[in-house]
């Protein structure tokens, strides 16, 4: 499962934050906009994988 990461980075003087998923990034200008994303990507995720292995436990 690719990590979810969240990045403070500067643009035109203010902080921006962008949430990383392996290659992919989303930038937000409210660091609880970003953190909401992230909470629920990781959550979106980790069910994704869960799925997998059950799909993958049913089919041996």
């Amino acid at each position: 499962m690719p990590d979810v990461r969240i990045e403070t980075l500067e643009q035109h003087g203010r902080l921006i934050w962008r949430v990383r998923v392996g290659r992919r990034a989303l930038t937000f200008h409210e660091e609880l906009a970003a953190r909401t994303f992230a909470a629920q990507m990781h959550i979106r995720l980790d069910w994704l994988s869960r799925q997998a292995q059950a799909e993958s436990a049913d089919s041996h």
